[in-house]
């Protein structure tokens, strides 16, 4: 195997060291101390405009048409919006609730929006992506409804005054720019710039090499949340072990839940597969600020189940191959 055989089938490990020691390189460097504000806002806008880009060239690989809600997404809806609910509902009724930060981080997790890099990682274990976009349109819909109207009541936001229309408008602005303009924009690149266009589906592992970067920044990130809380380590092993046991809960449901439906890999990718970044956002705007450190640990759960994935679907693709040699 060559090095970049090597570097192809392994970039998502690969690109998770590279975030991880990449933050500690960075801010190990005393000449670069004066540039850390600067980079926290650079990162604000790059980090968006990949998931954009990545949402760009996978809009445009479908047609809206392929673009319609299925039955079992029903599904996968109501197990996010219900559980979602139930544990606020608890926090409403119960205010001194134990363990009330680990709760909260259990409710981002589970309520928390599909990634956008969910079709690139279906594409490649060969699942209906058409499928997966679908769900993070509807998904990303749900959520700009329900977490205003569970958030309103927990009373934990950092910011002042915060109620349904607030939350709401925050959460739009967030999920427009990132869900409808990608949409937009490859619909008018497929009509008006057919060459672009052409030239951009040529373009196969595009959306994945933007994705290993995308994942690097967002490891960086994460370890920045993890390194700068204040939290005892009690607190910290809950919500990494909350995080850990909500993401394999909803890969292991999506699976089965689209297995029924023929979309096995679609399903798992759709629930498991989560837009931590907003998880993180989420947390330091609605909730109690640590609850963040819950999208940090998703991040590094959900991609090392991608990462085993990638790798299990490579190695049934050599067996393939192998077989039929034989």
């Amino acid at each position: 195997m060559n090095a970049l055989q090597f570097l192809k089938n392994w970039m998502l490990p690969i690109a998770m060291a590279v975030g991880v020691a990449s933050y500690f390189i960075y801010v190990n460097i005393p000449a670069l101390d004066g540039t850390h504000a600067v980079v926290n806002r650079l990162i604000g806008y790059v980090q968006p405009m990949l998931l954009f880009c990545m949402l760009f060239v996978s809009f445009c690989r479908v047609s809206v048409r392929e673009l319609k809600p299925r039955a079992w997404m029903l599904k996968l809806l109501a197990i996010q919006a219900v559980s979602y609910v139930a544990m606020g509902g608890l926090i409403v009724g119960v205010p001194d609730v134990p363990g009330r930060v680990v709760i909260e981080s259990a409710m981002i997790c589970m309520i928390c929006p599909t990634a956008t890099a969910a079709a690139v990682v279906t594409a490649r274990l060969h699942g209906n992506a058409s499928a997966v976009i679908s769900y993070t349109c509807l998904i990303n819909l749900a959520v700009s409804l329900l977490v205003p109207a569970v958030v309103s009541f927990l009373g934990d936001s950092t910011l002042p005054d915060m109620d349904f229309e607030t939350s709401f408008l925050l959460i739009l602005g967030k999920v427009f720019p990132l869900l409808i303009m990608p949409l937009v924009t490859a619909w008018l690149v497929r009509h008006l710039f057919p060459r672009f266009h052409a030239l951009i589906l040529r373009q196969t592992n595009l959306a994945f090499n933007l994705w290993a970067v995308s994942l690097s920044l967002a490891i960086a990130v994460t370890v920045k949340v993890i390194v700068h809380s204040e939290e005892g380590i009690g607190t910290m092993v809950g919500i990494a072990v909350v995080s850990l046991i909500c993401c394999l809960v909803q890969f292991v449901c999506g699976r089965l839940i689209g297995r029924k439906h023929g979309e096995a890999v679609a399903g798992t990718q759709a629930l498991g597969q989560k837009n931590t970044v907003f998880a993180i956002w989420m947390g330091y705007t609605f909730m109690n600020p640590v609850t963040a450190l819950a999208g940090g640990f998703y991040s590094v759960w959900h991609n090392l189940v991608n990462s085993w994935q990638l790798w299990r679907e490579r190695k049934k693709l050599e067996s393939g191959c192998n077989t039929g040699a034989a």
